[in-house]
């Protein structure tokens, strides 16, 4: 009796397909890749991207090889040093760090909660810089870090100076502002304001973020006008107007 293949039926490159199939195949492992999946087996990836085996053992080589995977005992792959490195280089071609952090850090100086820099990747959000609150209870963010843009009050600013019709929206581009209350994490706290460069282009979000027992209604309306001057000043350092801001202060 012929043995019975049972790896994952690996489907055929349809004709919506952008770009070179391999590529793409190859680009499908490393978005198998999270936070919360950091290593998988050879069985686990074949069962998340839908290849065969032979096929992702052939990718990996060709992406060991470039330092984007890296292999270890059993087939069990993780990421290798390359995606790091072009994070970085991304981070820093999106807004020099020497106008950013010290912004986030006066902010975190001021309000003694964390402060992060948001801008657009895709369909979600890049926390591109993060300064984080002195305090032991706060909560975790790191630079690097993608989030949904449909949640969150970074999220909803960045949709609503993006474009993003709606009411919800159409009072954050009102107010500049947008507060959210456990939308991705309970007990979370966050406020946001958008950053503007030349001509009025959107540079991003600025977020203040902690646990709800300390951002309650009296802290956040204390917080606002710092949030505010925060963004005006990067607005103008990106050489944006910032005088859209002082009817807000």
């Amino acid at each position: 009796m012929a043995k019975k293949n049972l790896e994952p039926k690996q489907e055929p490159a349809g004709e919506e397909e952008v770009g070179v199939a391999a590529v793409n195949r190859a680009l499908s492992l490393l978005d198998t890749f999270s936070k919360e999946n950091l290593s998988f087996t050879l069985a686990q990836m074949a069962e998340r991207t839908g290849l065969y085996k032979s096929t992702i053992l052939r990718l990996a080589e060709s992406l060991e090889a470039y330092g984007y995977l890296r292999r270890g005992e059993g087939s069990v792959f993780t990421l290798g040093p390359t995606p790091f490195r072009l994070a970085t280089l991304y981070q820093r071609n999106l807004h020099p760090a020497e106008l950013v952090m010290p912004v986030l850090r006066s902010l975190v100086e001021l309000t003694e909660e964390s402060a992060t820099f948001y801008v657009i990747s895709g369909d979600k959000r890049l926390c591109a810089y993060r300064a984080n609150s002195p305090l032991a209870i706060t909560d975790n963010v790191q630079a690097g870090e993608m989030r949904p843009l449909e949640r969150g009050a970074g999220g909803k600013v960045l949709l609503a100076f993006a474009g993003r019709q709606g009411s919800e929206f159409d009072t954050i581009r009102e107010e500049m502002f947008s507060v959210s209350r456990g939308e991705l994490y309970e007990g979370i706290v966050s406020l946001a304001a958008p950053v503007f460069g030349s001509a009025d282009k959107l540079e991003g979000a600025i977020s203040i973020s902690g646990p709800a027992t300390r951002l309650g209604k009296e802290a956040i309306a204390r917080m606002k006008p710092h949030l505010f001057r925060a963004s005006q000043h990067l607005t103008e350092l990106f050489g944006g107007d910032g005088s859209r801001y002082e009817m807000l202060l």
